[in-house]
């Protein structure tokens, strides 16, 4: 079926969408050759100048590298967020990237400090499941993740307290064994000072300021099932792209 063109966004744009919608969820993988100027004008009924800006776009924001031989994926060191990777698993099954790497650096329970207990809406102290892993490229670290699922969750999915990897991901495994599916998500994104245990994760210098990005999820009854917490690497910008009503 061929796309329809929506008139309340420019049709550039709505080009530029569908093609970064269809990297970031990765059914067009890392060097995946995009459709011609030509095939883009004839397949979405626009002008080949038009089909030309919804590609420069693309190239703009940094999801696709254009030659003499044509126009292919390329996200390059743009950051994955965990909504992005939320976003993955469901299309593709699987959060990862191709060409990332993931390394679980740690899993057990732990008294719930003062953030984590405001962001997880209980009390202080209450025993919470920490999950850290590290995400790299062969250009170097993408980013430090932490999550902090509710304690309470390790009853129904124990395997959230081993340093293993989760081919479902938290969000999956929480799904399937409480149904409890992550259906809403706050983002907050601050400098922070690289703490002493994060510092030679990252490869910088204890107190460090880097970019982070903290993630609220919330179930359909509006019960949060994660906060988390990403220290971004050295070099990688943070991006997000939305139409506007």
């Amino acid at each position: 079926m061929a796309p329809e063109i929506r008139r309340e966004l420019p049709p550039f744009m709505q080009i530029a969408n569908h093609f970064r919608q269809k990297i970031i969820d990765g059914e067009i993988g890392p060097g995946a050759r995009l459709p011609s100027i030509a095939e883009l004008s004839e397949e979405w009924g626009v002008a080949t100048a038009t089909a030309a800006k919804g590609i420069k776009q693309l190239q703009a924001e940094g999801y696709v590298r254009s030659s003499t031989q044509g126009t292919f994926a390329d996200l390059g060191r743009k950051q994955t967020t965990g909504s992005d990777r939320l976003r993955m698993l469901r299309v593709g099954g699987t959060g990862v990237r191709p060409g990332e790497r993931v390394e679980i650096l740690g899993a057990g329970l732990e008294p719930a400090r003062a953030e984590i207990a405001a962001a997880l809406g209980i009390g202080e102290g209450i025993p919470v499941i920490r999950r850290r892993r590290r995400y790299a490229d062969d250009d170097g670290v993408i980013a430090v993740s932490t999550s902090w699922p509710p304690g309470e969750l390790a009853a129904s999915a124990p395997e959230l307290l081993a340093a293993e990897p989760l081919p479902e991901m938290t969000f999956g495994l929480v799904e399937e064994r409480t149904g409890r599916r992550a259906v809403r998500r706050r983002d907050v994104v601050a400098l922070r000072p690289v703490p002493e245990d994060m510092a030679p994760l990252l490869g910088v210098p204890v107190d460090t300021p880097v970019l982070t990005l903290a993630n609220h999820y919330w179930d359909q009854h509006g019960t949060v099932t994660e906060y988390a917490v990403d220290f971004l690497g050295r070099g990688r910008p943070l991006s997000a792209e939305y139409d506007m009503p």
